[in-house]
């Protein structure tokens, strides 16, 4: 049955509190302590440190939205809650934390300050911006890393279905993180070897198999870019403005020789409205200054890098891949 219409306002309106409480359980770890068995809300409080009744109240709050489920021996897990395991193969447990560091929530309690300038409030917790930030606190970095690794994977089977990159022989990752995307690649290309190219930090961090893969360390705002034959960038350009988007390509075409591929892998922000999309849309707002784009919106960044655009590919997911040429 729909919502009545003051019903759809108190449960927006009261959201953050769900969504807060999701961000301390995953903080705790509670999701660790639960196994194929119920587990007593008193043994979980103890192993999480924390006061039974006020632990009891929070999950059961999560019970109502499909994370663990609650019986008469206490807490059991859904398949939603097992995401939040830390030994998951797919654990998102480090994406609720993400969006519950300091930073992050001091960023959207500022919102105000976006929505009336279109700049980022992450910049009135610290002006130099997120990644700046990131790499003065190694710790929560860790946890971002570990999030942006964990989103990466649920979406990285829906973009191999989409698109055959058996036919390169060289493909760079350009701010491809932590190489999942290009170690699949990879395997889905066995002929094809891979340039991972990041910031310094993150390269050095790095210990993946590198006898396909080539690490180059560099800044793609300074530094020239590796030559390949083909260039993918996740969910990368979306964390920029137009200006700096359109510097990040103009780097891309600057290293690409003629006929090279570009691909640009983000969420497609196309069609009917989406609240995933919608939602990662007032994110970059907030954090990043970034945004979620329309595919005429990506050829026009393409056309003003130098590259020329030309098919776009759906996905099973959210994620969409605007394909390019250098010329």
């Amino acid at each position: 049955m729909p919502q009545a219409p003051h019903e759809t306002l108190w449960t927006l309106a009261t959201a953050v509190i769900a969504s807060r409480t999701l961000q301390v359980i995953a903080e705790l770890g509670v999701a660790d302590h639960v196994g194929e068995t119920s587990v007593s809300v008193k043994e979980l409080a103890s192993a999480c440190d924390a006061d039974p009744e006020a632990l009891e109240r929070a999950l059961l709050l999560l019970a109502t939205h499909g994370i663990f489920e609650c019986g008469a021996d206490g807490f059991a897990h859904t398949e939603a809650s097992r995401l939040l395991r830390s030994d998951h193969p797919m654990s998102m447990r480090s994406f609720p934390r993400m969006m519950g560091m300091p930073a992050f929530t001091a960023s959207f309690a500022q919102l105000e300050h976006s929505i009336r300038t279109a700049s980022p409030s992450f910049e009135l917790v610290d002006p130099e911006g997120l990644f700046a930030y990131l790499q003065r606190h190694p710790d929560e970095a860790r946890i971002f890393d570990q999030s942006m690794t964990s989103k990466a994977a649920a979406d990285i089977a829906a973009v191999l279905a989409a698109y055959d990159f058996r036919r390169f022989s060289t493909v760079a990752d350009i701010g491809g993180g932590r190489g999942h995307l290009l170690q699949a690649v990879l395997h889905q290309a066995p002929a094809a070897s891979g340039i991972l190219f990041d910031l310094p930090t993150v390269i050095d961090s790095l210990d993946i198999p590198t006898d396909r893969v080539t690490l180059v360390a560099g800044d793609f705002f300074t530094d020239p870019l590796p030559s390949a034959e083909a260039y993918i960038l996740m969910e990368v350009i979306h964390d920029w403005d137009d200006a700096q988007a359109a510097a990040i390509l103009t780097a891309v075409g600057r290293a690409a020789s003629p006929g090279a591929t570009v691909l640009i892998i983000e969420a497609a922000a196309d069609d009917q409205l989406d609240p995933r999309v919608q939602t990662l849309d007032m994110i970059m707002l907030t954090i990043t200054g970034g945004r979620e784009r329309t595919s005429p919106q990506l050829r026009q960044l393409l056309d003003s890098a130098g590259l020329r655009a030309g098919e776009v590919f759906d996905t099973p997911g959210t994620m969409r891949i605007v394909e390019a040429v250098a010329v």
